[in-house]
This record gives structure tokens, sequence and C-alpha cells, in this order.
């Protein structure tokens, strides 16, 4: 029994290692390695012997370091993944952290939100709040894309608040593709969103 658990250690080490500091995981990314019961023994003892960082209930990392910093906190992304990922859900940026992630703002909200399929979760990673928030199939059809990205951040800018130069960033940030891609997603966004859309795909 001693030397099952063992091995089952020494794969889930593995795995962590080979993703790499910053990854984001809960038990249900090494279910496939052994029980639950030695799943959870290993990742306890990694977490006691400091090489993983318990973030939340059921919720780890192997943590990125800074050589001034020291131990940096896991980005809000790769909180999100791992549990959309634990959940088999797929999950959308949305407010004010979706104009952050098209570059339209620098600032990071304190509270992020997801929108999601499934069942809504708070998870506190320090002084930040990364909450998940159920919502229907239409507004996460098109979520892990730029297209969800821009809807979202449009959506929270509202008609009046999408400036000319929200327009000419996104248009020299995103690829012809994507920007292609957003107009043809044009039927997952509120109709007064279409000009604007129709803006991002005019080649200047």
């Amino acid at each position: 029994m001693l030397k099952s658990t063992q091995t089952v250690q020494n794969k889930v080490l593995s795995r962590i290692y080979g993703k790499g500091r910053g990854w984001v995981f809960t038990p249900n990314h090494f279910l496939d390695l052994g029980t639950r019961k030695a799943t959870d023994m290993a990742l306890s003892r990694l977490r006691d012997a400091g090489t993983i960082r318990h973030l939340a209930r059921g919720l780890y990392d192997y943590p990125k370091q800074h050589p001034k910093l020291g131990v940096l906190s896991p980005s809000p992304d790769a909180v999100a993944q791992a549990i959309a990922k634990s959940e088999a859900t797929k999950l959308q940026p949305t407010g004010a952290y979706a104009v952050n992630r098209l570059g339209l703002s620098q600032q990071v909200p304190a509270q992020i939100v997801y929108l999601t399929g499934a069942s809504e979760k708070t998870v506190q990673i320090g002084k930040q709040t990364i909450q998940l928030k159920r919502t229907t199939p239409k507004n996460i059809a098109t979520a892990g894309t730029t297209s969800g990205l821009v809807i979202q951040a449009f959506r929270y800018l509202g008609k009046d608040g999408v400036q000319p130069e929200h327009i000419a960033s996104l248009k020299h940030t995103l690829t012809a593709e994507d920007r292609e891609r957003v107009w043809k997603d044009r039927r997952h966004a509120p109709i007064w969103m279409h000009p604007l859309l129709a803006q991002l795909k005019e080649v200047d």
C-alpha cells in the first residue's frame, strides 16, 4: 500500500513539474494516476513539503517565484481554467476583466467575474476575488474566444462607452483573422453592437 501511494505521488509530482511553475490544478487533474484517496494523500504531502501551495478548497498551484518579489500569486486565468477543466465547463471572462484582457484598460479589477454554464463559485486568492457566475448557454457560446472577450468588453462599456480609440486599439492588436471571426460571431451579440463590430472588420 505504501509503495503504491509513493508511486502515485511520484506520478503526480512528475505531472506538476511537467506543467511548470504557475500551473493551477485540482485533485481531478490526477484521477488517471490513481484513486482519489491516493491522489489526495499525494497532494497533502507535497503541500506539507512546500512543493505546492494550497490556494482554496480543492485548489492548488505550483507557484512561480520572483528573485526579488518572492512567491507570486497565480494569474486569474490559471485559476479559472483549473476550475473549468475540473468541472468540464467553459468560462467566459466578463466585465472590467474582459476590457483589461483586450488591453483596453491597464487596471485589473479586484473582483474578476467569469460566466459559466456550471455551478456558481467564488474563490478568494489573496486580495483578489474570482467569481464564477452562472449564465445562459447563449452568453457562453463564444467562451474562450476573442469574440467572447470583445462582446463582453463592449457589453461592459455600453453602447455609448465604446470609443473610437477602443476600436482603433483593437484593430491594431487583433489579427485580421480574429476580427473576421468576431464579425461572424455577431449573432451572439446584441443588435446595438453590430455596427461597432462592423468597424472592427473594416480595413484601414
